[in-house]
């Protein structure tokens, strides 16, 4: 048994930062990882799908050359090529977090599948053997994996998640989607550019549920536009495969349907990495769906353990688990003993064009029963947008009738994260949005625009 001052069971953009600061600290810290460092993140999740994403965006683009005035012709996809810098680009990332595990005096890196011996007590199944450990604080960051859906025959049927369509030898002749999602979309949409014809089907009344009715509209009319098919409010039912074809039968407010396709992405969500933890040993307590309950301090329900990252619930944002690194360490080190507040969430779904959100929905707003204020306007009135010819979209904001702050903004149109997070700054400020309304943004800019939103309340 191999004692320690912190014990982190998980290399994800919590666990590996903690783990950095805790060692430079002098506290002596195992952290411990079943797979490659750097989590989802790096490895299946924001880093190699932007990669991608991007050279779907430019295969887009060279379709619209003709546009533009310029003639180019048909682009040649080269899948191999989009995959190699896929992957030297992860690699780069996963080397560079490897390196610095290497490199941090007082860090024990220990490779293997952890599970709780009991209440600070970890063992962990290595190639060479296994391991306990102990610790002072034990940290779990061990993030979520993809939900796969109880639909009949789809355990006999080769589907694909998040984890391994990007590895795929050759382009889909027709891609399948199950689920509307952040996932679902960004995919459905990435291999749309790549050639592949791509069905999503969504049970939902709407894709994205979380956001405003007219957002997810605009957002279905742009996948539509793309020859993206979309089916609503449709539930698989039964999944098989014959003769190197899947077919989905699902039902909705028409009836029972099929959709035969070349392969099939299951994009429904995502499940908490819990089960083989073994957390009653420990007496750390779940919710329903498996992830780990903790109190205002990330303490989970056994005294000395804590949780961070996406394995807790809540936004599962790469932004949202560093920022849970940051109010932990400030905590445990610093002893600030900080009460985690309720934070204002930015994120961007990265669909093209972009949607970017932050604090209140209109629907959300509408629920908590203020007084607001709604100011919209299409992409289509904004100067910069039609100078580059991205004009789909729109831009929404909420503001408090009486304080004239903003609760909410939303931007789906080019650049959306990026204008979403200047108004961050103006809501963390609680600056008036009259302020952005009258400040001369430089011209023209996508930011500029803010004047004409915002301008459009009066």
């Amino acid at each position: 048994m191999k004692k320690y001052d912190a014990v982190i069971i998980g290399s994800g953009q919590s666990g590996t930062p903690l783990a950095f600061k805790l060692a430079s600290k002098g506290w002596k810290t195992a952290l411990v990882e079943r797979k490659n460092p750097g989590g989802s993140c790096v490895n299946y999740g924001c880093t190699p799908t932007k990669t991608m994403l991007a050279s779907a965006h430019n295969a887009h683009l060279v379709k619209r050359a003709a546009d533009f005035g310029i003639e180019v012709g048909e682009p040649s996809i080269r899948w191999e090529k989009i995959r190699e810098r896929k992957e030297s680009i992860v690699k780069a990332f996963r080397g560079g977090i490897e390196k610095g595990i290497k490199e941090t005096p007082g860090l024990d890196y220990i490779h293997g599948q952890a599970s709780f011996s009991g209440k600070k007590e970890v063992r962990v199944e290595t190639e060479q053997g296994e391991k306990t450990l102990t610790g002072k604080y034990i940290i779990i960051d061990t993030g979520t994996q993809p939900t796969i859906p109880p639909i009949k025959g789809i355990d006999e049927t080769p589907y694909l998640t998040n984890l391994d369509i990007m590895d795929l030898q050759t382009i889909p002749d027709h891609l399948l989607v199950i689920g509307g999602g952040y996932v679902g979309l960004e995919f459905g949409q990435m291999f749309s550019r790549f050639g592949s014809r791509v069905t999503i089907l969504q049970r939902n009344e709407q894709l994205l549920p979380r956001e405003d009715e007219d957002v997810a509209g605009e957002v279905r009319a742009i996948m539509e536009k793309e020859g993206i098919a979309v089916h609503l409010n449709s539930q698989v039912e039964k999944v098989q495969k014959e003769n190197g074809t899947i077919t989905l039968t699902y039902s909705n407010e028409k009836g029972k349907s099929e959709v035969t396709g070349s392969h099939l992405l299951v994009a429904a969500g995502r499940t908490p990495s819990t089960e083989e933890l073994n957390l009653k040993v420990s007496g750390i307590k779940t919710d329903s769906q498996g992830f780990i309950k903790t109190n205002q301090w990330l303490e989970t329900t056994c005294p000395g353990v804590y949780a961070i990252g996406d394995v807790k619930g809540g936004p599962a944002f790469t932004h949202i688990s560093y920022d849970d690194f940051r109010f932990l360490y400030a905590n445990l080190v610093e002893k600030q003993n900080l009460p985690l507040e309720e934070r204002l969430v930015p994120y961007t779904v990265f669909i093209d064009p972009q949607l970017g959100r932050v604090g209140l929905t209109e629907r959300e707003a509408q629920k908590s029963g203020r007084e607001f204020l709604k100011a919209k306007v299409p992409m289509s009135s904004v100067a910069r947008a039609r100078e580059i010819d991205e004009t789909k979209g729109l831009m929404k904001a909420i503001i408090d009738k009486k304080t004239e702050k903003i609760l909410g903004f939303t931007m789906l149109g080019s650049q959306g994260g990026e204008v979403m997070g200047a108004v961050q700054i103006a809501m963390l400020g609680n600056i008036p949005y009259t302020t952005l309304r009258d400040t001369p943004f430089a011209h023209p800019t996508f930011v500029e625009s803010l004047n004409n939103l915002f301008s459009s309340l009066e």
